[in-house]
């Protein structure tokens, strides 16, 4: 199978970071949000935000993966602060284009209930509180997401959206991550094994200011 092998189409706080967690423990090379120092030996990307390389590849070649070929998986890719705001997971014709030039790949959407997502993107440093609703987004215009039931609303749209494109599919799955039984339907999906399954970054904020 190429690399990369399966991309996650979902929106911050809904459970990506246990995934990035289970999905090393399980042996795969994971791409989380930034590429990190020492996670690629290509000098261009090292530090850069995942949704910043996404977009500069897909209008440069037209693969938004042609420069992350040394990763398994592609969790996490939004990216928003004062200087950008990009959310490659809302973009069909970006995602086509992964589907086109990595016609193996597949796609997976972590799923949260909406009105607790929306709850923990309003307590996570300032996310919910200023940088959300001073970006552009698409299903969030800017000025909106300024309380805990526009936020929901943003998210429903975004489950609506990608089950309704890809129902049907294959390629694709989405869980909850409130599901016991969701480290066994990925599992099969990828057909690997979960050798864990927690609770990663529980209600505690990144170092960083611009996640």
């Amino acid at each position: 199978m190429s690399r990369p092998r399966l991309v996650n189409l979902a929106l911050p706080k809904t459970g990506t970071t246990t995934l990035t967690d289970a999905l090393r423990h399980a042996g795969l090379t994971v791409a989380d949000w930034k590429i990190r120092p020492g996670q690629s030996k290509r000098r261009d990307i090292a530090r850069e935000h995942l949704a910043r390389i996404i977009y500069d590849d897909y209008f440069a070649s037209g693969d938004p993966l042609a420069r992350l070929t040394e990763f398994d998986v592609i969790n996490e890719m939004s990216a928003v602060r004062a200087d950008r705001s990009l959310w490659p997971q809302t973009d069909w014709g970006l995602i086509r284009a992964i589907e086109a030039h990595h016609p193996q790949v597949k796609l997976i959407l972590t799923m949260r209930d909406p009105a607790a997502t929306a709850a923990s993107m309003m307590r996570w440093n300032n996310l919910g509180t200023r940088r959300l609703p001073a970006a552009d987004i698409p299903g969030l215009p800017r000025g909106y997401g300024t309380t805990e039931a526009e936020l929901a609303r943003w998210i429903e749209g975004h489950y609506a959206f990608c089950n309704r494109v890809f129902a049907g599919a294959t390629h694709f799955m989405a869980y909850d991550i409130e599901d016991p039984e969701a480290p066994r339907h990925i599992g099969a999906f990828l057909g690997i094994d979960l050798p864990w399954w927690g609770r990663s970054n529980a209600g505690k904020p990144r170092a960083v200011s611009d996640a």
